[in-house]
């Protein structure tokens, strides 16, 4: 069951302490970001906060979850949905533990249009 746009427009507006917040939908589900880094899940309407060691502090008695089959468990967040300032607390504490985004690399046209040529001319040679 793909997650609702207005539960993800709700937990981001519960959110809108901890920075810059943004969604992006991804494959049915949502990605939460904080100043560009991605710091949670949203699948099947739940908040799967990505772990964290400052995050388990924070928190305290953890429930952890994977947010899709095969991924690895995430934070479970149900109960503090509607706590504004305590969910806003735990996105910094979370986006302050994880890294920087590496740098996206601009790709060349001219070289991405050549690849794909190399790729058909190869599969038709094969």
């Amino acid at each position: 069951m793909a997650s609702d746009q207005k539960f993800v427009d709700f937990i981001v507006d519960q959110i809108q302490g901890a920075g810059t917040i943004t969604s992006k939908k991804m494959f049915g589900e949502y990605g939460l970001y904080a100043d560009q880094k991605i710091f949670a899940l949203v699948c099947d309407n739940k908040l799967f906060v990505k772990p964290t060691e400052a995050g388990r502090q924070f928190i305290g008695n953890v429930v952890e979850a994977p947010p899709y089959p095969g991924a690895k468990p995430s934070f479970l967040i149900e109960e503090q949905l509607e706590d504004r300032e305590w969910l806003s607390e735990l996105v910094k504490t979370t986006a302050a533990a994880l890294p920087e985004p590496k740098p996206k690399t601009a790709k060349s046209k001219r070289n991405s249009a050549a690849h794909n040529w190399a790729a058909i001319i190869y599969y038709f040679i094969e």
